[in-house]
Formats: structure tokens, C-alpha cells, sequence
């Protein structure tokens, strides 16, 4: 029962129609005393005289899990627009602390911002570069340039990532939802 539950919360959010269960959901499965079914909000519940967690909790670490997979994986873009470890630091404190509420308020906005993938493949295709551009620069690899920073590899500054990153997503969130406007006239007609 906790699967299915956890795996139809997932499939309505993703739209995707296969699931597998993270290793720490997995774990916590086996290892704790849990009930086998919900008992409304409750976390805990008295069993027999025993104290046992109910599928809740499994919930809560497969959203923690959610949160911490998304902020460590933004690591990489943060040092594409700075190397200052306090921003990279206190950014990715604020991703854990609100990535749960953008999860759910992101999710019932998908159906109407249908180019917000284009947008974020072009935004991370553009940090990619930048992190390519400025290990060229700082080049400490033997086999480029014997080692030495390459010249004509440009450096892109903060204010034009923030600029393109902006302006990537607002076209395509515009267009998106031009797009969905466009289409409810047309099936209205």
C-alpha cells in the first residue's frame, strides 16, 4: 500500500509511469517497526503495546530525500555563476528550506508552462559552457596548452549569466503560457 501511494504521488507529479523506490525509502521500509496502513496525519501509532511508525514517515523521507537529491544537484550550477562559498552555501540552504513548497506549486503549473523544459535545457546548457569556458581559462590540465590558462577563452560574468538565465526563462515561460492561452481559445471555437 505505501508504494502505490508514494508511486501514484510521483507518477502525478512526473507523469511518467515507471517508479522505483530510492535506496533510503528502501532502507526505512526494512528497517523500521512501521504499521501497514495510514492513520491520518499521524507519524506514530500504538500497535500491540509496541510504538510503530506509520507510511507517513515514509512519505516525509522520500520528500527530504526529493529536497536534498534537488539542492546538492544545483551545486554545480550555483559555482557556474559564482565561487563565493557563503552564496553557494546559504543558496543551497534556501533550496532545501523551499524547493518542498515550489515541488507541489511547480507541479500544477506544468501542464501550462510546456516550453519550461526547453528553457531550463538551454539554461543549464549555457552554465555547462560557462564552467567549460572558465576551466579553460583556469586551465591546470597537462595535456591543453601544456597547462597553462588559454587565452582566448572569454569570461562571462555574473551580470550576463543572470541576464541570460532570466531572460531564458521568462521567453519561455511567456511563450508557455501564450501557448495554453492560444490553445483554450482554439478549443473553445
Amino acid at each position: 500500500m505505501i508504494s502505490y501511494t508514494v508511486k501514484g504521488a510521483i507518477n502525478a507529479f512526473s507523469g511518467e509511469e515507471e517508479f522505483k523506490e530510492n535506496p533510503v525509502i528502501r532502507w526505512s521500509r526494512r528497517v523500521l517497526p512501521m504499521t501497514p496502513d495510514y492513520e491520518g496525519p499521524q507519524l506514530m501509532s500504538r500497535r500491540a503495546g509496541k510504538v510503530m511508525l506509520t507510511p507517513m514517515v515514509v512519505v516525509l523521507i522520500a520528500i527530504g530525500t526529493t529536497d536534498l537529491i534537488f539542492a546538492l544537484d544545483s551545486i554545480p550550477a550555483i559555482f557556474g555563476l559564482t565561487k563565493e562559498p557563503y552564496l553557494v552555501f546559504t543558496a543551497n540552504v534556501f533550496a532545501l528550506m523551499g524547493l518542498r513548497q515550489l515541488y507541489f506549486l511547480i507541479g500544477g503549473l506544468l501542464d501550462r508552462l510546456i516550453y519550461l523544459s526547453i528553457g531550463l535545457s538551454i539554461v543549464l546548457g549555457f552554465i555547462g559552457v560557462k564552467l567549460f569556458l572558465e576551466a579553460l581559462a583556469d586551465n591546470n590540465v597537462p595535456f591543453i596548452n601544456d597547462g597553462k590558462p588559454v587565452g582566448w577563452a572569454p569570461h562571462i560574468g555574473i551580470a550576463v549569466s543572470l541576464s541570460v538565465i532570466v531572460g531564458t526563462l521568462a521567453v519561455t515561460t511567456a511563450a508557455s503560457l501564450i501557448k495554453s492561452r492560444w490553445d483554450a481559445r482554439s478549443s473553445r471555437r
